[in-house]
């Protein structure tokens, strides 16, 4: 039975504590990473290079030039992260950078397919970030989450999973209420959900619910799904992808795991 093939974005929410990445929240993706490899190819899209980087020079994130001088020191840093805790499970990683102009065009559209179907089929992990060192405001995503649905959609991935700090896509913000209902199915967005401005949650975030949602969004009118879930709940991914049993979560567009 050939393996169907999931994006799993992880943001620097779930990465960093608000100063330094955590290295055990990487081996626990890794290891996860390894049990959903029985079933599915899998492609890593992770945040966090800027809150590595700041681990090891303070630099003013708001500044442009000082967020992607962080990000340039912290990409090899949270890299090397990744190669020694994927290698834990003996399982090869390989990181590719991309910015927005890497699917304007379908020259380099097909280059990282290529790139990343070789991977695949030798059984490496592909690791993917926004190459956030150098690629000015116009080339840019500034999120991983719509990063994440376009790679999803253009490598052909049937399902992108976002991991995130809260449990799924709530009918108000379970921060401030304590009644926030979390909603396990959505087929649409009301466009008025997509059109609310962004609020960070965490010192390095770049993104919030409503960039998950125009991620969702956008797999939804390309016929493709989106799982949003909470990083630090993987065993409850676990149970969704591999025995389809949705303890938590809210699942966006229709996926048969």
């Amino acid at each position: 039975m050939s393996k169907k093939r999931i994006v799993l974005k992880i943001g620097t929410s779930n990465l960093s504590d608000g100063e330094k990445i955590q290295e055990g929240v990487i081996y626990k993706i890794a290891e996860c990473v390894a049990h959903l490899r029985d079933k599915f190819h899998v492609i890593l899209v992770s945040s966090g290079a800027v809150a590595s980087g700041y681990t090891q020079l303070r630099l003013d994130k708001q500044v442009l030039a000082h967020k992607q001088a962080l990000a340039s020191i912290g990409q090899p840093l949270l890299l090397e992260s990744y190669r020694k805790c994927f290698a834990s499970f003996g399982i090869l990683s390989a990181q590719i950078l991309l910015s927005g102009h890497d699917f304007d065009s379908r020259k380099a559209t097909q280059h990282a397919r290529d790139t990343i179907e070789v991977l695949l089929e030798h059984n490496v992990i592909p690791i993917l970030n926004e190459n956030d060192a150098i690629a000015t405001a116009e080339l840019m995503f500034g999120d991983n989450d719509r990063l994440s649905a376009h790679i999803a959609y253009y490598l052909g991935a049937e399902l992108l999973v976002i991991l995130s700090d809260i449990d799924g896509y709530y009918d108000k913000d379970p921060h401030r209420f304590d009644d926030a209902k979390l909603i396990p199915f959505l087929d649409q967005i009301p466009q008025e959900k997509l059109q609310t401005s962004y609020d960070p949650y965490g010192n390095f975030a770049t993104g919030g619910i409503v960039t998950k949602l125009i991620a969702a969004d956008f797999l939804l009118q390309k016929g493709r799904a989106m799982f949003l879930c909470n990083g630090n709940q993987l065993g409850h991914l676990e149970d969704f992808l591999l025995r389809q049993i949705q303890k938590s979560g809210t699942l966006f567009g229709e996926f048969n795991g």
